[in-house]
């Protein structure tokens, strides 16, 4: 079967099967390869196969395809071994998957200096004439061993001596494999072969060979190590040529070979994280079963010092990420307002609490000609890292739309047509604007799709703006004409801008707040912004109560003072 095999942009070796007649690559959900990248289009390109022939063509991307560096226009034939490039993201066309028969496998360097692949095959030929097995599935404790105790203890200090402070994998692997080649002197060369959890891509992470300097191709039998794992048996071949499981066209003992052991690394929850190989040529020393035993013993020992390595470069990675994390949340945050402005006859109160480090939710105060105030909320679609960092490009895009157009809708209207062309395809944003006008004691507010704006007037709360005043969110389509209405501002009355943080919110029943909810709090509250903006607050909180906040909350407020 032909595949894609990723040679960058994507995790390195990925193998992306072309199981269908039409195979559609790109940004989008529904594609058949999906490429998450920014600069892939949604429909990027299109693979055919057309009986044993397979043709690329691009679909009108906006950066065009490549085929060995070259911009295709039109159908082209893939030759096997071509380099199908996708902005940064680069695949290599094979007519068969790597280790397939007359097919070569992607290589991998690894710790030690050798290229170790892993790749499949197929056993054939007679039955091994010498066959040793051991359980390791229930751990050390349930281990029936021949081995000497003397020479395991004196196995395990050797591995704990080497371990030393080595934390991460890169130090663990490495001298896990010295002090086996120390436990085992005949020992030519030995690796280890992890699964990624999030793949179940079998990887070889280190190689050491006994005769320094050595550099060759390691070549791993796909189906030895899921035998060795799946059965989680230690296995000792005494004549690997003449073994049936490592009869293959290029296996890991490349036929030079003549004593390979295969153990099982078997976690604190018994499943199966990879496996130690270890071989010789030296025909005078081969394994035996007790040097069987002995590795299948010390692999316990080795397999907790590997999860524990794993735990700890999480643990790294996680607090890396937090780190960095918690830089972004501050830059983000300098976008949003350092407290809230400062007009005659005006209060305004603010409030901000994103569901997660980084939020999606918008709100600004821009000052405008003539004393007037454009006061913004907007939501971005989704949530995490995209939308925080459409939100941070939505603030300078506001303030240059609101500055070049006088007219709020006009200014809506070139903020849409300036977010349809930035490229942020299935991303849309819902915007509400009211510009304050002190002078005149009127608020003009435009409506791209947001929740409807509150405005109390005495006991009464009103939407702000008609439903027939409503258009779609920005980002859906560059032609819309935004209607805007003008409201006057009266004394006590008050505005109140939300996101849909505030009417989602759930309570451990899975109840939402709701907009009724809303409403009544606003019309029964107290005189004042400050006031009234906190008594929603702490109503929401408390509906909310044990439940964890699952959405971005923004709640903008400002009235004129009653006189």
């Amino acid at each position: 079967m032909a595949v894609l095999l990723a040679i960058q942009g994507l995790p390195q070796g990925d193998i992306l099967p072309l199981e269908k007649e039409t195979t559609i690559l790109g940004r989008h959900p529904e594609c058949d390869i999906v490429l998450d990248a920014g600069a892939i289009s949604r429909q990027h390109a299109r693979i055919t196969a057309a009986g044993d022939e397979f043709y690329v063509e691009d679909l009108g991307s906006r950066n065009g395809t490549l085929v060995n560096g070259v911009s295709i226009h039109g159908r082209q034939r893939l030759l096997n071994g071509d380099r199908i490039g996708l902005c940064d993201v680069v695949l290599r066309f094979l007519e068969q998957a790597p280790g397939a028969a007359g097919q070569p496998g992607e290589g991998r360097r690894v710790a030690g200096g050798s290229t170790a692949e892993v790749v499949d095959d197929e056993p054939t030929g007679a039955q091994a004439t010498v066959m040793s097995r051991v359980d390791v599935s229930s751990g050390s404790s349930s281990l029936q061993l021949e081995v000497n105790p003397q020479a395991k203890l004196k196995a395990l200090l050797e591995i704990s001596r080497s371990l030393g402070g080595a934390l991460g994998l890169g130090q663990v692997l490495p001298k896990l494999l010295d002090s086996l080649f120390a436990i085992f002197p005949q020992a030519d060369r030995g690796l280890f072969v992890l699964r990624e959890p999030a793949t179940g891509r079998l990887v070889p992470r280190v190689v050491k060979h006994r005769r320094a300097g050595l550099v060759e191709t390691v070549r791993v039998s796909r189906s030895i190590v899921w035998r060795v794992m799946s059965s989680k048996e230690a296995i000792l071949s005494a004549d690997a040529a003449s073994d049936s499981r490592f009869q293959m066209a290029e296996s890991i003992v490349d036929f030079q070979l003549r004593s390979v052991m295969c153990v099982p690394l078997i976690n604190s929850e018994g499943q199966p994280m990879g496996v130690i190989q270890i071989d010789t040529a030296d025909q005078r020393n081969r394994f035996n079963r007790e040097d069987l035993d002995l590795l299948a013993s010390v692999a316990c020992q080795a397999a907790i010092a590997v999860e524990n390595a794993d735990l700890h470069e999480t643990a790294m990675r996680q607090q890396a990420l937090d780190r960095e994390l918690g830089v972004a949340h501050d830059v983000l945050r300098g976008f949003l307002p350092a407290a809230p402005p400062r007009i005659d006859l005006y209060d305004f109160f603010d409030f901000y609490e994103p569901a997660h480090q980084l939020g999606g939710d918008y709100y600004d105060y821009v000052p405008l000609d003539e004393g007037r105030l454009a006061v913004v909320v907007a939501d971005v679609s989704g949530k995490g890292i995209p939308a925080s960092l459409l939100m941070a490009r939505l603030s300078s895009d506001v303030r240059y739309c609101l500055a070049s157009q006088r007219v709020p809708s006009d200014a809506v209207a070139r903020l849409n047509r300036t977010f349809c062309e930035s490229g942020w395809l299935d991303r849309f944003v819902t915007l509400i604007l009211a510009v304050l006008d002190p002078r005149r004691h009127e608020v003009t507010l435009v409506n791209a799709g947001h929740l409807p704006p509150l405005l109390r007037h005495g006991a009464d709360v009103s939407e702000a703006v008609e439903e027939q005043a409503v258009r779609l969110p920005l980002g859906v389509d560059a032609a819309v004409e935004y209607v805007q209405v003008v409201r006057p501002m009266e004394p006590g009355d008050c505005l109140a801008l939300y996101t849909d943080g505030i009417t989602e919110a759930m309570n451990p029943a899975e109840e939402l707040y709701g907009f009724q909810r809303l409403v009544a709090q606003l019309a029964g509250g107290p005189a004042g912004v400050a006031a009234q903006a906190e008594q929603i607050l702490g109503d929401v909180k408390q509906f909310v109560g044990s439940h964890p906040q699952s959405d971005d909350m923004c709640l903008v407020c400002f009235g004129r003072k009653a006189e």
